[in-house]
């Protein structure tokens, strides 16, 4: 009965695993209308928040799904937006530097998001 069980378990993670794999170009298609929706001189409040929670949703899913660096590399873009968020104004230039390491991590992704290393720059400072 228990062989049962784990059976019908990882019959359902693994359909579970296959729906993540299936939902993860659209999910950095929307990350990436974000990013071209955001303008560092004056970034929209609406536009940061979109994005925060799209990283945020793939930082806290992407491991269990077997993308441990793609989540990863979420959580970390993630946790920069949000102190750069935190503060009242933020210089231009600290945002394109925001941005060039989300563009980095959207070109990594968009090659191969299961990736066990991440290649382009560091997104943590």
């Amino acid at each position: 009965m228990a062989s049962m069980i784990d059976q019908d378990f990882f019959a359902r993670l693994n359909a579970l695993n296959e729906k993540f794999a299936a939902s993860v170009p659209a999910t950095l298609a929307r990350l990436r209308a974000q990013r071209l929706a955001f303008d560092a001189a004056a970034p929209d409040p609406a536009v940061v928040k979109e994005l925060h929670q799209i990283l945020h949703t793939i930082a806290g899913s992407a491991a269990t799904f077997g993308f441990r660096v793609f989540g990863e590399q979420a959580r970390n873009l993630e946790q920069r937006l949000r102190v750069l968020s935190a503060f009242e104004a933020v210089a231009p230039a600290d945002w394109h530097r925001w941005l060039q390491a989300l563009e980095h991590y959207l070109a990594w992704a968009e090659t191969d998001p299961k990736a066990e290393r991440f290649d382009g720059p560091q997104t943590r400072q």
